[in-house]
């Protein structure tokens, strides 16, 4: 039978283990148990580790591009970013282009805590490609992309 109709909450066949939500939800909270122990032996937690990650890419970057990179809701960024702010891991300042927007930027103490999370949480996604081909990487990240896509169409 095709996994596609197995994987319909709406059939009478439903099966959970065909439903990709249900196995994407599954998968993303083990994986962040198991980081969030190994960044919490280097002093941070996940939605730090995530902005040093969008920051590490490209800084400086808006607390709103932040927010959206790591798919975390404005006001809360804001908190998060305070508080990177306070333990001196980032700095802020106003934008030269648009006053109303506030830049942030990795202080030194914040590369450091990047290098010492990048060391800390590699070993995990090694672990989990383990086995992938280049190939079936490609299209599993094709694949995510394409369900995300999808999904942007649904709340336009």
């Amino acid at each position: 039978m095709d996994n596609r109709k197995l994987g319909d909450p709406g059939t009478q066949q439903f099966q959970l283990d065909k439903y990709p939500f249900y196995l994407l939800n599954r998968a993303v909270s083990r994986y962040n148990a198991i980081i969030e122990a190994r960044l919490r032996n280097i002093g941070i937690d996940i939605p730090t580790w995530r902005v040093l990650m969008i920051l590490g890419e490209r800084a400086p970057r808006s607390i709103g591009e932040i927010a959206v990179k790591a798919v975390i809701n404005l006001s809360t960024m804001m908190r998060i970013v305070q508080r990177m702010t306070r333990r001196r891991f980032v700095r802020q300042a106003v934008s030269s282009e648009d006053g109303r927007v506030r830049e942030v930027f990795l202080t030194e103490l914040g590369r450091q805590k990047l290098a010492a999370a990048r060391i800390a949480t590699s070993p995990v996604y090694t672990a989990v490609i383990e086995g992938f081909s280049a190939t079936e990487f490609d299209s599993l990240i094709d694949m995510l992309g394409r369900v995300a896509v999808n999904l942007e169409t649904l709340t336009g």
